[in-house]
């Protein structure tokens, strides 16, 4: 097996989680956050309320939401009003509810609860590396997970270095630098992930035009199936490969699937369409990094951060955060993430909505 290490950077109400190689290189990235997690893994106490014959499965009341739980995952044959056991197997997407598995074993009675939530996302990857050690930048998280690591886990100053850091913001982007001067663009929808490959100058090579713009995208796959699977993207991802002619795009298909195969979710190709687009299927379980990134929450916890860089250089010093007001509503209703800084700071941080205010335009003043 590879030879990767886990890092864990805290923030107040954020745990950034990457999978690095030995040369330091990003190899998985996720966010966790303890105040809204996706519930991927939960266990609950469900209660049919409907059959959808025309979906195969049926829809499950749960503690505060509903889901769905198609027959293939055990819901053939539950009546309306039977209890039922079940996991999250994927976050809600779009307004629907999760997608649900159903559980063996014994039914317990009463109203549809929360039984067991998910494992911890850190104690998830360290199972899937059982041998990689794991460092993390705060004392209550490391008391929270020495029991199950023991030896494997270090509590440091800083988990992530400049360069860790560097390759995280990157991931922000909608584009991305591949080999040989080439630039991703990645365009998210509701209903699929277009990606535009663009290699301006790039194939001005020496070689005939057509084999130059087949090497270049040859050479490129491993690094796109990298951005893949550290933004997460899921569904249907189109590729607009540069240049190729659309009937010559299929040569890539063998270096393509290679790429997908080292993705734990096991992405399938499933060829190309007649414009030439890579088509791909890749699993949703947990969002995409480009949702956990966007709205008035992921605003807040961007602002928790900053604030406590401003707290650590002002220590004695009452703060207050101004931002719009529908990011102080998100940080209001994240209880954990304000405990949160009120932890590490030694002080809470008072919160002031200002209207005029874009999402990221908030601002820390003393007060």
């Amino acid at each position: 097996m590879q030879s990767v290490t886990i890092l864990a950077a805290s923030s107040p109400g954020e745990v950034r989680i990457a999978l690095t190689d030995r040369q330091g290189t990003l190899l998985d990235y996720r966010l966790w956050r303890p105040g809204a997690p996706d519930g991927v893994g939960d266990e609950h106490l469900g209660r049919v309320i409907k059959r959808v014959p025309a979906m195969a499965g049926v829809f499950v009341a749960l503690a505060g939401a509903e889901g769905f739980l198609p027959d293939t995952a055990g819901g053939a044959k539950l009546a309306e009003g039977a209890l039922i056991r079940v996991r999250v197997s994927r976050a809600a997407l779009g307004g629907k509810g999760p997608r649900l598995q159903a559980l063996a074993g014994e039914t317990p009675g009463g109203p549809p609860r929360l039984l067991q939530p998910a494992p911890h996302p850190l104690l998830q990857i360290a199972a899937h590396y059982p041998e990689a050690p794991v460092r993390v930048d705060d004392g209550a998280l490391a008391a929270q997970l020495h029991t199950l690591l023991g030896s494997r886990l270090t509590c440091l100053a800083a988990a992530f270095d400049a360069g860790i850091e560097d390759q995280a913001a990157a991931l922000a982007a909608p584009d991305a630098a591949l080999p040989d001067g080439v630039r991703a663009t990645f365009h998210p929808t509701p209903a699929l992930t277009a990606i535009d490959l663009d290699a301006g100058a790039a194939t001005a090579a020496r070689a005939p035009k057509g084999v130059a713009q087949e090497a270049l995208n040859r050479a490129l796959i491993p690094a796109l199936a990298r951005q893949i699977r550290l933004r997460n993207l899921s569904g249907a991802i189109l590729i607009d490969f540069a240049g190729m002619k659309s009937k010559k795009r299929a040569t890539l298909a063998p270096a393509l699937a290679a790429a997908l195969a080292a993705d734990p979710l096991r992405p399938r190709l499933l060829g190309f369409t007649a414009l030439g687009f890579a088509e791909i299927l890749r699993p949703r379980v947990h969002p995409p990094l480009h949702e956990y990134l966007s709205g008035p929450h992921a605003a807040g916890l961007r602002a928790l951060r900053a604030a406590m860089r401003d707290a650590a250089a002002r220590p004695a010093m009452p703060l207050a955060l101004l931002a719009a007001p529908a990011v102080i509503a998100a940080i209001e209703a994240d209880t954990l993430a304000r405990a949160d800084f009120a932890r590490r700071a030694g002080r809470a941080l008072a919160l002031r909505s200002e209207p005029g205010l874009a999402l990221d335009a908030w601002r820390i003043v003393p007060i």
